[in-house]
């Protein structure tokens, strides 16, 4: 029996860059949109409890489906072995286009 892909999403929102895990990715019918389902976060029965990753299964607690704008998309992959979650942990500094 075949595995079901894993992807990896990383993206940005509101300055900060996340990155999540999700078993189905595919573009929407809103044009300019990405749909994220399926999320995978680790298993709470392990030792260690990643903060940083508990926050971001609370902030998608409840979502059973994310739009996500192509033009926030830094990149996606399909991976083998999904590693913890990353909540950010610094701000990406936009500056404004100058004529």
């Amino acid at each position: 029996m075949a595995k079901t892909p894993i992807f990896r999403v990383i993206f940005q929102n509101q300055g900060e860059v996340f990155e999540i895990y999700a078993r189905q990715i595919f573009q929407s019918e809103l044009w300019g949109f990405i749909e994220v389902e399926e999320f995978v976060f680790g298993e709470r029965s392990q030792l260690l409890v990643d903060p940083g990753e508990e926050k971001l299964k609370a902030a998608f607690d409840g979502v059973k489906r994310s739009y996500i704008p192509l033009n926030t998309i830094i990149r996606i992959d399909e991976v083998e072995k999904r590693e913890p979650a990353r909540y950010p942990k610094h701000r990406v500094i936009m500056s404004d286009p100058s004529p």
